[in-house]
């Protein structure tokens, strides 16, 4: 295990009702029925065109370490709700579930199916809360992180956040979450070490109140770090006093030590102004090689719009509004029963109905393609469909929209590919867990197979997520039933 190993032992993070519906499960005789629950989420945070999947990795490690020792029964115990029949099981609890998922760096959308648990339905249960924490966290993250990096267009984004996160976690699996989703790197050091994330930093104003004056703290900063001198400009006057300073201090410190200055960076002010003006002060002493960084509550609008403006800024270190996602702190994925099992494996659907459409569930065991266009290799619809059909990309495929069901394609030369993965078989995980490095280049392979249309921050194109027929019928006929 990963950063779950300095924390104790995390079985006991699940909301009480699993524990309640356990314990009902086993006295009614149900501790080894099967069970389907699906994970998906409902709308795009910020009023985006998609979202991307983070935290399998996490959820990898809950379960294969989920285990309760002798203090979580005595914990349990105090209750005086569940049978010591219960209680014995959970202390010799097993996990033994199948799991499918998309990989992390997924590209995903509202209503399909990211995660499939399949198994006995106390264990199934048990892990709903866990999954859900660490999908919803960390998939709303990268899914910010992401805009934020499109909005630099190309300019390294560095995630500052960890002193503004909700909490430890919050903090390091942010980091994570905001490098997969393609941040250069973080200042949260722990994250740094725990996941291969370059680390990065430099000084705070404290540093520069420290001394005399601004032209000592430079001065100081670049002797003990000549070969990577970087100064922030900001904390008296930027124009007058900093990028003069920082001038004087790279002529005298910096290029005699046989190097050149790194950068300066502003944490305040109007950064479209001021960056334009630093820009000529710096190129008009022979430093146009000198960066200029930019941090202080910043966001994909503030960041798109001062490039527009015109400022001169070579990267960003973005905090707060990332490491919350302060404009939608909430993915709002679920976990939901989908189907049920006999003792003959044969599969029957479950369906949840609502008054709000969009709170209606899509029943059964199930599968979820991605169509790519031949040509330009760019992804068109999604089809969820049923787990024993198969897409045959050989042949053309009708696509129709399921709320509106006479809108119908059909489509040709296309590629199929089948997103879910298999994880763990009974309990057994057999999925490869692939490195940091490999999950950030797929995602951002994945952010490039989409439309520009789709992409976009204000009213992005309407990405089809579509059923097969075979499963939307079974859906129609779920729903006509229960209206009946």
């Amino acid at each position: 295990m990963k950063f779950l190993s300095k924390i104790d032992n995390m079985s006991m993070l699940f909301d009480f009702y699993e524990l309640t519906m356990g314990n009902g499960y086993f006295e009614k005789g149900f501790c080894d029925k099967i069970v389907y629950f699906d994970v998906f989420y409902r709308k795009v945070p910020d009023g985006g065109g998609y979202a991307i999947a983070c935290g399998l990795e996490q959820i990898i490690d809950y379960m294969s370490e989920l285990r309760f020792d002798d203090e979580d029964i005595a914990y349990l115990r105090t209750f005086n709700l569940f049978s010591e029949e219960f209680l014995t099981y959970l202390r010799n609890f097993k996990f033994e579930c199948d799991v499918w998922a998309v990989p992390e760096g997924t590209v995903i959308f509202p209503g399909e199916p990211i995660l499939t648990v399949r198994g006995p339905v106390i264990q199934a249960q048990l892990v709903e809360t866990m999954v859900l924490l660490s999908i919803n966290h960390q998939s709303l993250i990268a899914t910010k992180a992401n805009r934020i990096v499109r909005a630099a267009a190309g300019r390294p984004v560095m995630e500052f956040g960890a002193r503004r996160a909700q909490g430890i976690q919050g903090a390091v699996m942010g980091a994570r979450a905001a490098y997969i989703a393609g941040c250069a790197g973080t200042s949260c050091t722990i994250a740094g070490e725990e996941f291969n994330i370059p680390a990065l930093g430099t000084m705070a104003h404290s540093w520069i109140q420290l001394f005399e004056n601004e032209y000592e703290a430079f001065k100081a900063y670049a002797q003990v770090y000549p070969s990577s001198c970087s100064l922030l400009v900001d904390t008296y006057n930027v124009l007058k006093s900093g990028v003069p300073n920082a001038i004087k201090v790279f002529n005298e410190i910096v290029v005699p030590a046989g190097f050149r200055p790194h950068s300066i960076r502003l944490d305040s002010g109007d950064i479209a102004y001021l960056t334009i003006k630093a820009r000529k002060m710096l190129d008009e002493a022979g430093f146009s090689d000198c960066k200029i960084i930019v941090s202080n509550s910043l966001d994909e609008f503030i960041i798109r719009d001062a490039i527009a403006q015109g400022a001169k800024i070579d990267s960003f270190g973005v905090g707060e509004r990332l490491i919350t996602s302060k404009s939608e702190p909430v993915f709002g994925g679920v976990y939901k029963l989908c189907a049920v099992e006999d003792e003959k494996g044969n599969i029957a659907p479950r369906i949840k109905v609502s008054e709000n459409i969009e709170k209606i569930t899509t029943p059964h065991f199930k599968k979820l393609y991605r169509l790519y266009n031949k040509k330009e290799k760019k992804a068109f619809a999604d089809v969820i469909c049923m787990h024993d059909e198969t897409i045959d990309d050989t042949k053309p495929y009708e696509l129709f929209d399921p709320n509106f069901t006479w809108k119908r394609k059909v489509v040709t030369d296309f590629t199929a590919r089948e997103l879910l993965v298999r994880i763990f078989d009974k309990g057994e995980l057999v999925y490869e867990i692939p490195d940091i490095q490999k999950v950030r280049e797929y995602c951002l392979e994945e952010v490039a197979r989409l439309w520009d249309e789709v992409t976009r921050f204000e009213n992005p194109h309407r990405y089809y997520v579509d059923l097969s027929q075979k499963l939307w019928d079974v859906k129609n006929d779920m729903l006509t039933q229960i209206k009946a």
